[in-house]
């Protein structure tokens, strides 16, 4: 704690920083950022911006840059990625900035962040262009969390044969998040195919009887194969999952080399 206080004087943390160090959460006007969360769980704390006016989110991500080095934002409007831009521009020149427009997640870097490295590659698949935004959610994460991320997109079930000519890139990967909506038969189909964990991404792009991703739920919950799966539209808790467990597999293999 001395050492804290002494840096806070010298004028080498911040108060926020040091709030962050002592209590593993920084407060700001916009609410409380989770600074310790990827200590503590593995998986970096990221910001919503549903519901969230774009001074709070930029607030939130400007706290988050400070304390733990880098921003994560998903769910983002066109104001809120521009505000979180003007504010990081004055308050931490030089971050690295990107946005995945088409997923709505944004992930902004300190100068001299560094991001995490596991051995190991995270398999995305989606069964249409329509699941694109849940997809492009665990792609973030997944490398955000130092994974290698290989994407594989509009493989549905409708043309089997867009699946098997990719059968050889799904079993060569360490995890799988697949991603459908509709009656969500992807992911059971490709789970029997690989002996890799499989997360099955339900997404609410259907109509109808059971539409609005109802129907990929439950489809994927009475799988006949084994997989796992998360909530619909959940691709940050998907891609949060396939990151956790490719840095187990990453931490096995160094300890059977």
């Amino acid at each position: 704690m001395r050492e804290i206080l002494e840096s806070v004087a010298a004028g080498n943390m911040s108060v926020a920083e040091a709030e962050a160090a002592l209590s593993g959460y920084a407060t700001s006007e916009a609410g409380r950022f989770d600074a310790a969360r990827e200590q503590r769980r593995g998986v970096p704390e990221a910001v919503l911006g549903d519901g969230k006016t774009p001074g709070e989110v930029a607030t939130l991500a400007a706290t988050a840059v400070e304390t733990a080095g880098r921003a994560l934002v998903t769910r983002t409007s066109e104001a809120q990625v521009a505000a979180v831009r003007e504010r990081l521009a004055a308050d931490h020149p030089g971050a690295d900035v990107r946005h995945r427009e088409r997923a709505n997640v944004l992930a902004a870097h300190a100068p001299d962040f560094e991001p995490p490295d596991v051995a190991a590659t995270v398999g995305v698949v989606s069964a249409g262009t329509s699941d694109a935004v849940p997809a492009g959610e665990a792609v973030v994460l997944a490398e955000e969390m130092g994974a290698t991320v290989e994407e594989i997109h509009d493989v549905g079930v409708a043309a089997l044969a867009r699946v098997l000519d990719h059968v050889e890139q799904l079993r060569a990967v360490d995890v799988l998040v697949v991603a459908a909506g509709r009656e969500g038969a992807l992911p059971t189909l490709v789970a029997g195919l690989v002996d890799t964990p499989v997360i099955g991404l339900p997404v609410s792009n259907g109509y109808g009887h059971a539409g609005e991703g109802e129907a990929a739920l439950s489809g994927m919950l009475q799988s006949c194969t084994v997989l796992s799966t998360v909530n619909v539209d959940a691709g940050f808790v998907a891609g949060a999952q396939a990151g956790l467990i490719a840095r187990a597999v990453a931490s096995g293999s160094e300890t059977t080399e």
